[in-house]
């Protein structure tokens, strides 16, 4: 059972603006976080200040286009390809690449698919996997890396970490 519902949004507000007081944007690695290279926190900074900070995505200068993913100043190198286009997902950010197949791109990262069809591909390799226990909770980080086909990019490959922090 998760206990994340029950701790008191007081705290969850703090921490949220506490990530985005602290985030830099000048620090911002992009491609690190779409490949995994970061951490957690880095990427919650990154969201925090995202979601909290008027203007935040004008003064990294993203655009935001209609499908409401940023496309981005200038392209960003990611796992050897070039992108000007990013989407979003609730725990991570994930490039979106022309030029590559899923099935290709995943074989090239080591990732297995889970789903693997003419319509759809979905895989997912666990990069980091580790739980810490403090003040009798555990802390579990979990950051995977995707690459995926979906409906709303046709002819698109998503790629890119996803990041999470349990606390049971």
């Amino acid at each position: 059972m998760r206990i994340v519902a029950q701790i008191p949004l007081v705290l969850l507000v703090g921490v949220a603006a506490a990530g985005a007081e602290e985030f830099d944007p000048t620090s911002l690695d992009l491609a690190a976080l779409i490949e995994c290279r970061a951490d957690v926190p880095a990427y919650n900074g990154l969201a925090f200040w995202l979601s909290g900070e008027a203007g935040a995505a004008e003064k990294l200068g993203w655009k935001e286009v209609p499908a409401g993913n940023p496309f981005l100043p200038a392209t960003v190198r990611v796992f050897g390809y070039e992108t000007a286009s990013i989407v979003f997902t609730a725990t991570g950010p994930l490039a979106a690449l022309d030029g590559v197949s899923a099935p290709d791109l995943a074989r090239e990262l080591g990732i297995s698919p889970e789903v693997a069809t003419p319509e759809k591909f979905l895989g997912e390799k666990i990069v980091v996997e580790s739980s810490e226990e403090a003040d009798g909770m555990t802390f579990s980080t979990r950051i995977g890396l995707n690459v995926s086909t979906v409906d709303s990019h046709p002819g698109k490959v998503l790629a890119g970490c996803s990041y999470a922090l349990d606390v049971n």
